[in-house]
């Protein structure tokens, strides 16, 4: 049984205490994963925190064993949308709050032009293929989970995360 599973079986026989632990073990991954889709920080540390109090709320209804993450980040993902929805915001993918708080040494001035520079070829990709993408590379998410995550097939996922790929060469190439 993964770790998470006999976490939210503890949760859910009234050991609370056990949600803090749930929470730290993926806290890191969903703000990243927020931070790539809301428009600033502020926003991202939102997201993160309304998508682990949804988690409360439903963690009775969880019941896909071994499926956990990918459960989470469909939480995640619909709240970044509905958050979104609210603020009527348009979003760009790294924003100047991020960038300026990554300036700390030579090697930060980097890794921002690095982030630029793939927020740019992102913003070139349809929302699909963004979204197959950042769930594969920023957040290592497998084939399978990526499956679970969006609804689609596996080979379609492969399929279509594939010719994401392809295109972003291409458009590395011009």
């Amino acid at each position: 049984m993964a770790r998470e599973d006999e976490l939210i079986r503890q949760i859910k026989q009234g050991r609370r205490e056990c949600l803090d632990e749930l929470v730290e073990l993926y806290y890191p991954a969903i703000l990243r994963y927020c931070m790539w889709h809301m428009p600033d920080r502020e926003s991202a540390l939102d997201a993160t925190q309304e998508t682990f109090l949804k988690l409360v709320r439903f963690i009775d209804r969880y019941s896909h064993r071994g499926q956990f993450k990918s459960f989470l980040y469909r939480i995640a993902a619909n709240t970044c949308i509905d958050i979104k929805r609210k603020t009527a915001a348009t979003a760009e993918l790294v924003s100047e709050e991020l960038l300026l708080a990554d300036c700390r040494s030579e090697s930060s001035f980097q890794r921002i032009e690095d982030r630029q520079q793939l927020a740019r070829a992102l913003d070139c990709v349809s929302p699909e293929q963004r979204e197959l993408i950042l769930l594969r590379y920023g957040q290592e998410l497998s084939l399978k989970e990526i499956s679970a995550v969006t609804g689609l097939p596996l080979r379609t996922v492969q399929t279509k995360l594939r010719r994401s790929i392809q295109k972003l060469r291409r458009l590395a190439d011009t």
